[in-house]
């Protein structure tokens, strides 16, 4: 934006300009650091810390609902409140051929919350129900059996 005007002596005037490239440069830093916070907030959400066994088996079909130790629930990994958890039970259960619903809880769930969810996956017309966990060794499984957790 340039000043100048007629009644101004001589060849000088005034110019006022505003170089934005900084400004835009901190900008575009900013967004870089948002998108990579929020990526890593996402991974997060849904951590639970699975109980170990020795028998497990990869296979991962149906529904799975994750209950952290916050108690927060997740059906496929979408975050819904338990008031929402029938009606979206059903949705999910009725999109698939396999009506069976893989449990992910905390170790920290305690075992009503547990059997609560479970009541409530039955109701929304699951056939199986499984319970998810890490494959343990030997001395991973009898370390926990001397220590009783």
């Amino acid at each position: 934006m340039a000043i100048s005007g007629p009644h101004q002596g001589g060849g000088g005037g005034v110019f006022a300009d505003i170089n934005i490239t900084p400004l835009t440069d901190i900008f575009l830093v900013l967004l870089i650091i948002f998108m990579v916070t929020t990526s890593v907030t996402i991974e997060s959400a849904a951590h639970v810390d699975l109980p170990n066994a020795t028998n497990t088996n990869p296979e991962n079909k149906g529904v799975i609902i994750t209950y952290s130790a916050q108690h927060e629930l997740f059906v496929n990994s979408k975050d819904v409140p338990e008031r929402e958890l029938l009606p979206t039970l059903r949705d999910a259960l009725g999109q698939g051929d396999a009506k069976v619903v893989v449990f992910q809880g905390d170790r920290k769930v305690l075992l009503g919350d547990m059997v609560r969810i479970l009541n409530i996956s039955k109701a929304a017309g699951a056939t199986q129900i499984a319970i998810a966990a890490k494959r343990a060794t030997g001395a991973q499984m009898a370390n926990q059996a001397s220590s009783g957790s």
